[in-house]
C-alpha cells in the first residue's frame, strides 16, 4: 500500500511538470501587418518598430509584426477600409482622417484647437480620447491609443509665406478631408486633396505648390528636395490612432489582445518621445538642406485665427453638441491644470 501510495506521489509530482508554466503558453502563432504612411525613420515608423518588438517580446516570438511603411499598400482612407475588411491587421494615421467613420473625430483638426503635444496628451488619453475610441468598435475598428504627429505647417516652392496675404493663389495639397479644403480655401489657397503617397511627385511635378505637414514629415519624406520655402503656421495639431481590424481582433483570444494592448500602451510613450524630440533636429536639418524658414509673428498668427474662425464653427456645428461640449471642457481643464 505504501508503495502504491509512493507511485501515486510521483505520478502526481510528475504530471505537475507536465502544466505549462509559460506564460506564453496560451499564446498563438500571429503575423500582425502593420501598414502606415510615413518612413520607417520617421518618429511614425519608429514607433511602430517599438510595437513590433515589444510584441514579439511578450508573446515570446510567437506574434510577429510585419511593417509595411511609406504607403506601400496605399494611402490611409484606403487602409483604413482594408481594416475593415480584414485584409490589413492595423495602422496609424491622424485622428482627424477618421471623421468619415465617427465625424467627431473631425474635431481634433479644428484649426488652433491645442496649444501643445503635452495639452493634446490630456485631452485624447483621458475620459474625451477614451469615448471617441470605443465609438469605433460599430465600424469593425479598435482603437489602441494615440500617438503624436505634430503640428503641421506650411511649406511651398514659390514664394515665402510671412503674412496672410502670401498664401493667397497657393495651389496646395491637403489631406483627403472636408475640414482641410475648407481651411486652406478659407485662407486664400487652392485646396488640393491627394493621397499622402502621391504628394512627393505632385510637389516634384509641380501639379501643386506646396503641402502642409509636421517638419519631421517634412524632412523624412525629402521634402526639402522639391520646396524651397517653410512657415511655421502651426494651425492644426496632429494626434494619430493606433487602430486595428476589429475582424481579426474578435479571432484574438483575451490573453493575446492583452498582450497587444500593452505592447501599444508602452509603445505610445516612446513614440510621443521620439516625435518631440525629433522635431528640433528636423527643424535644424531642414535648414541645413537649404530651405527658407519663416517664423510668423503673433500678430499674424492672431490674423489666421480670426480669418478661420468660421471654418472652426461650420465643422464644431457637424458634430455632436454634447461631445463638442465635452471637447472644449477638456482643453479647458487641461490649461486650467498648468
Amino acid at each position: 500500500m505504501k508503495h502504491i501510495s509512493t507511485i501515486a506521489a510521483g505520478i502526481l509530482i510528475g504530471s505537475a511538470f507536465l502544466v505549462p508554466t509559460d506564460a506564453n503558453a496560451e499564446i498563438k502563432e500571429h503575423t500582425i501587418r502593420f501598414a502606415f504612411q510615413n518612413a520607417q525613420e520617421h518618429p511614425q515608423g519608429q514607433g511602430a518598430k517599438k510595437f513590433a518588438e515589444l510584441v514579439e517580446q511578450k508573446s515570446g516570438g510567437k506574434i510577429k509584426v510585419r511593417l509595411f511603411s511609406s504607403g506601400q499598400l496605399g494611402g490611409d482612407l484606403q487602409t483604413v477600409s482594408s481594416l475593415q475588411g480584414g485584409t490589413i491587421d492595423m495602422t496609424v494615421l491622424n485622428a482627424g482622417l477618421l471623421v468619415g467613420q465617427v465625424k467627431e473625430f473631425g474635431l481634433f483638426d479644428l484649426p488652433f484647437l491645442f496649444e501643445s503635444g503635452k495639452e493634446a496628451d490630456a485631452v485624447v488619453d483621458g475620459p474625451f480620447g477614451q469615448k471617441l475610441a470605443e465609438s469605433l468598435a460599430p465600424k469593425n475598428l479598435v482603437g489602441l491609443g494615440y500617438w503624436d504627429l505634430g503640428f503641421r505647417n506650411l511649406t511651398n516652392g514659390r514664394r515665402a509665406v510671412a503674412k496672410l496675404e502670401d498664401i493667397q493663389g497657393l495651389k496646395i495639397r491637403v489631406l483627403q478631408s472636408p475640414l482641410y479644403i475648407e481651411l486652406f480655401n478659407t485662407l486664400g489657397a487652392n485646396a488640393v486633396p491627394l493621397p499622402f503617397p502621391e504628394l512627393y511627385t505632385a510637389l516634384e511635378q509641380k501639379t501643386v505648390d506646396g503641402q502642409e505637414n509636421p517638419v519631421t514629415v517634412i524632412q523624412t519624406s525629402k521634402f526639402a528636395e522639391v520646396q524651397k520655402h517653410l512657415t511655421f503656421t502651426r494651425h492644426v495639431y496632429n494626434p494619430q490612432i493606433l487602430i486595428f481590424s476589429k475582424r481579426v481582433w474578435d479571432r484574438y483570444d483575451p490573453e493575446e489582445r492583452k498582450l497587444i494592448e500593452d505592447a501599444a500602451a508602452e509603445a505610445k510613450v516612446f513614440q510621443r518621445q521620439a516625435s518631440r524630440d525629433a522635431e528640433a533636429k528636423a527643424v535644424e536639418q531642414l535648414k541645413a538642406q537649404g530651405m527658407q524658414l519663416t517664423e510668423l509673428s503673433p500678430e499674424e498668427i492672431a490674423r489666421l485665427r480670426e480669418k478661420v474662425k468660421p471654418v472652426t464653427e461650420k465643422f464644431a456645428k457637424e458634430a455632436d453638441a454634447a461631445t463638442v461640449k465635452d471637447l472644449f471642457a477638456a482643453v479647458e481643464k487641461t490649461r486650467a491644470a498648468r
